[in-house]
């Protein structure tokens, strides 16, 4: 019970250090569902897990990759898994037979049981350290290419077998071959697991969810997936602010009809009446900083901004390295975002020097030429690191387009830990305008509920 006892918080504690949501309380609830099943029964364990701990479709792929370290399924003596035969050319047309004859059959258990078979043969490479040996996936399906199979699932099941339709054909076999990746990913998480222990497995083997990525410590496949992400979040975002505007507070009180109203009663009860709320949307100035430490940000935070534009009554948008331009322009209605944002960085007048951050300068070319874009009906948004290569600050100019506007808020991509490291001047222009962490796509969107 004890080895139990651990393997249980182990997992909990490795659910929250991905990113996962897991409170005490769902952690207890998770220890009461194991009361109720089977424990032998590993697909039971998962499942009782997920439904107490797994809130959002998004964190189920982390899940099971942890599942799988801290609950491997039990499997034959290791050292014979590992044993790795020399196998020849004709033994891997033997086994992409065998495959091709599971993947017909579509039996999980005996493709979960082929999948360990393959790992042990073809899944162990060299490490980093001297006799240290690793397992990887992409060498066992490298090695049987089970989607080069499909070719002869198909003509096994349309010429020969008959009855079934091509394209039911097609997607049940990619959903097969699918299964099969994952079963030989599942043996591999495993096998890596045993040898160095499942904390260690665990701390590379999974992925924050994407609303939790860095902006600025994002891979290039996590830009793309962010970039599908913006509209999606945006169509979420303006329906819940739609909603919110028509069941809002109500509006002024309308003293005259309530005193009438309370005539009849003597003014006890006192029923109270209100004018129609008068809706309102709120123009929105952007200043964005352009430059290469930032731009993952600012593309993302533009790109969020300029899908909820009809959420405001006007949206206007500068950008600046050591100069700045207005970019409205590149986002007019119907424009494509991706092809804007890389007019904007060819088009733009952004450098004027030394193509670096320079935040006083920014803002006094802002007043000089488009003072007028700020009144007391705009919301100011400043986006950016407020690192400005030890340059002035301009807080003078800052604190007046402030003062000038409805509200004014900066956006700072960077952890609140590094603020004032180094050449920022994020408690300087805090003072002056609040200032918001704002790393990835769940503070984002957040941050633009509560702005509109």
């Amino acid at each position: 019970m004890m080895a139990l006892l651990d393997r249980h918080l182990g997992f909990v504690a490795a659910l929250r250090e991905a990113g996962l949501p897991v409170s005490l309380a769902e952690g207890l609830d998770a220890v009461h569902a194991l009361a109720a099943i089977d424990l032998a029964e590993r697909e039971s364990l998962r499942a009782a897990y997920a439904a107490t701990l797994v809130k959002r479709q998004a964190h189920r792929e982390a899940f099971d990759t942890l599942f799988d370290l801290w609950f491997p399924p039990v499997t034959g003596s290791p050292e014979e898994a590992r044993e790795r035969p020399a196998y020849g050319d004709p033994e891997v047309r033997r086994l992409r037979d065998e495959l091709s004859r599971l993947l017909l059959e579509g039996d999980d258990d005996l493709l979960r049981a082929f999948a360990r078979q393959a790992v042990g043969a073809y899944g162990r490479g060299s490490g980093g350290g001297a006799g240290e040996s690793r397992w990887f996936s992409y060498q066992v399906l490298r090695t049987l290419s089970p989607e080069t199979l499909m070719a002869g699932l198909l003509t096994a099941v349309l010429t020969e077998r008959g009855g079934l339709d091509e394209k039911v054909a097609r997607r049940t076999f990619t959903r097969r071959i699918e299964r099969f990746e994952r079963f030989v990913a599942e043996d591999v998480r495993r096998r890596i697991a045993e040898d160095g222990g499942a904390e260690k497995a665990a701390r590379g083997a999974v992925r924050r969810p994407l609303d939790e990525v860095d902006f600025l410590r994002a891979t290039r496949a996590d830009l793309a997936a962010i970039r599908r992400e913006i509209h999606p979040l945006a169509r979420r975002l303006a329906a819940r602010l739609a909603h919110r505007r028509r069941h809002g507070r109500r509006g002024r009180l309308d003293f005259r009809r309530t005193v009438r109203a309370s005539l009849s009663t003597g003014g006890v009860p006192l029923t109270t009446h209100h004018r129609p709320p008068r809706p309102h949307k709120p123009e929105l100035v952007v200043l964005c900083d352009a430059s290469d430490s930032v731009s993952s940000f600012a593309h993302f935070t533009l790109l969020l901004t300029y899908a909820l534009r009809e959420q405001f009554a006007r949206v206007r948008a500068f950008a600046f390295i050591d100069d700045l331009d207005e970019i409205t322009r590149f986002f007019a209605p119907g424009a494509d975002v991706v092809e804007a944002m890389t007019r904007m960085t060819r088009e733009a007048r952004l450098v004027w020097i030394s193509g670096h951050s320079d935040y006083g300068r920014a803002f006094g070319v802002f007043e000089d030429r488009y003072a007028d874009a700020v009144t007391p009906k705009t919301s100011l948004l400043i986006l950016g690191d407020a690192r400005s290569n030890y340059g002035s600050l301009n807080l003078e100019t800052v604190e007046r387009l402030a003062g000038r506007a409805r509200h004014a808020y900066w956006l700072n991509p960077e952890p609140v830990r590094d603020w004032d490291t180094g050449d920022s001047a994020a408690s300087a222009y805090g003072a002056v305008v609040p200032m918001r962490e704002c790393r990835n796509l769940t503070q984002l969107a957040d941050f633009v509920e509560s702005l509109a």
